[in-house]
């Protein structure tokens, strides 16, 4: 049996600290050394996934290929370690609960009162543990949502007890990230908060075997070893996070530091080779010393939180970085958009790209981007709502069909080129229940989409309910806008592009989910290769 080890990373002080981040940097290094590494996010929320959430409570919602509308956190676990992700790799407190009181119902408990001690927590443990159980991996990384002291974390902290000491500590440790503030008026670092986060954490029976210390300043070695005394941990085991120019130079900062390093010490693990990081430092190099530069407008109705598109901004670092080119986000607001300044608001751009979202809020400003970027010729890009938003507003000003709208923001349009698709339509509960995951698409030869991804079959992630209307697609195809890529199986259209206009296209899927440092999606890269063209001209 797979002797997985277990690495568990708690956050104290503050949120935000980049516990994703740290963990994710952490394994990058773990797998450069020869290891095979996962990561996984417990959520303490009690909704059963982040797929109902408004995007300003807690950023996107990042799909898996296996249909699991996860926390964004684990988008960055794929791009760090470009291996993808799975339901197991998100677990939420209403998830926890649900499979209990499940069981409950069933009769599995034997008449024994249900509780949080054991019954809670032995859910929660058994969820940790289905990746180290059913996959092949030496280490699984685990990120704890919230921060200690949290009331609703402490089930999982109390699970993390558990498993320590089932598990023996030469098979799961604690990283635990705390914040170093800097008091400007004193001049000083000061430890105290992470003396009461680790206290706290302590009271709850779990001691941090590394301390993962969040700074704005370098912390001397008088720091690390008070906090090695007052925290009970070795000098060593005192690492210091210091704020990055991007999240992309952590894994290098974490190098220097040696956490990759105290990590296996404390597995009593040999690492199998030298970490190189050669690809990875290469793309920083192109990221940190652009040659060119290109404007894209991005069109959303959640601008104002920018994590809402954190997929999309990172698709455009990868691919920025593979022309060597800075990509500036003109961030624009689609209810900002009339018909009086859409042309105001977006001239100069070299790229628009109309974002994902549901609702009708926006949704004439977004319109408005896809006719500017249709009638100047500028790079257009289209992603699920902003491919459907392409093909309304092609029908409206190209066929003439002025009344052309999605059934979802009206419901009895005449014209309902975009609709609710048939499996959809006695579905009344909202979680779960739209078209989600890995789903594969045809790419007709010579289209954009078929040059940019050099195949003719791909599988791309999805997120809707609402579909393009085929019964319209013969008279859009006769003005000029075609379905480059369709569903194989079902027939529905996947991809449309206007061949006449330099770059101009629509997905129904969501590329970004996949893009990787490594791998860069085709698909941007195609555009911001576009972009750049166009910026030339």
């Amino acid at each position: 049996m797979h002797n997985t080890k277990y690495v568990f990373v708690t956050g104290g002080v503050t949120s935000s600290l980049g516990k994703g981040i740290i963990a994710a940097s952490l394994a990058k290094l773990l797998q450069e050394r020869g290891f095979s590494v996962t990561i996984q996010k417990l959520d303490p929320y009690i909704n059963i996934d982040p797929g109902t959430l408004n995007p300003y409570e807690h950023g996107e919602c990042y799909v898996t290929d296996d249909g699991a509308e996860t926390d964004l956190d684990l988008g960055h676990y794929e791009r760090f370690l470009n291996i993808p992700t799975s339901q197991a790799n998100n677990v939420t407190t209403g998830r926890i609960y649900q499979s209990v009181i499940n069981k409950e119902r069933k009769g599995e408990f034997l008449g024994k009162t249900v509780q949080v001690i054991p019954h809670i927590t032995d859910e929660i443990k058994h969820r940790i543990q289905i990746l180290g159980e059913t996959g092949d991996y030496d280490i699984v990384i685990t990120e704890i949502g919230g921060t200690v002291g949290d009331i609703e974390s402490l089930p999982y902290v109390e699970s993390v007890r558990q498993l320590l000491w089932e598990k023996g500590h030469e098979n799961a440790i604690v990283i635990h990230l705390t914040l170093i503030p800097y008091l400007a008026a004193a001049g000083e670092l000061k430890t105290k908060p992470t003396q009461h986060s680790v206290k706290m954490l302590m009271q709850s029976g779990v001691s941090p075997d590394i301390l993962v210390c969040r700074t704005e300043h370098q912390i001397s070695e008088d720091i690390k070893r008070k906090l090695a005394l007052f925290c009970n941990v070795k000098q060593e085991d005192v690492i210091q996070s210091i704020d990055a120019e991007t999240i992309y130079d952590v894994p290098n900062l974490m190098l220097d530091e040696g956490l990759d390093t105290v990590v296996l010490k404390k597995f009593n693990l040999v690492s199998k080779q030298e970490p190189k990081l050669t690809v990875w430092n290469e793309f920083l190099r192109k990221h940190k010393n652009p040659k060119h530069e290109v404007e894209i407008a991005l069109i959303g109705k959640y601008i104002e939180l920018q994590d809402s598109y954190k997929s999309i901004t990172e698709a455009f670092i990868h691919a920025g970085s593979s022309h060597e080119t800075k990509v500036n986000v003109r961030w624009i607001h689609s209810e900002s958009l009339t018909p009086e300044n859409f042309e105001e608001l977006l001239k100069g751009v070299n790229g628009v790209l109309v974002a994902p979202g549901f609702g009708d809020r926006g949704i004439d400003g977004k319109i408005k981007a896809v006719q500017y970027a249709r009638e100047n010729k500028i790079p257009f890009f289209g992603i699920c709502l902003g491919m459907q938003m392409a093909v309304i507003e092609f029908a409206k000003n190209v066929l003439g069909l002025v009344d052309a709208f999605s059934t979802e923001m009206k419901s009895d349009c005449k014209n309902p080129v975009i609709n609710l698709m048939e499996s959809q339509e006695k579905v009344t509960e909202k979680g779960g229940t739209m078209r989600l995951g890995a789903w594969d698409c045809t790419l007709v030869k010579g289209s954009r989409a078929h040059n940019a991804y050099q195949t003719e079959n791909i599988s791309e992630r999805h997120r809707h309910r609402y579909e393009f209307n085929n019964e319209y697609l013969n008279q859009i195809e006769l003005k000029g806008m075609k379905a480059t890529g369709t569903n194989p199986k079902t027939g529905l259209v996947e991809v449309v592009e206007i061949p006449s206009h330099p770059w101009f296209v629509g997905v129904q899927y969501h590329p970004e989910y996949k893009s990787t440092v490594l791998k860069p999606h085709p698909l941007f890269v195609a555009f911001i290769k576009a972009a750049l063209k166009q910026s030339n001209v």
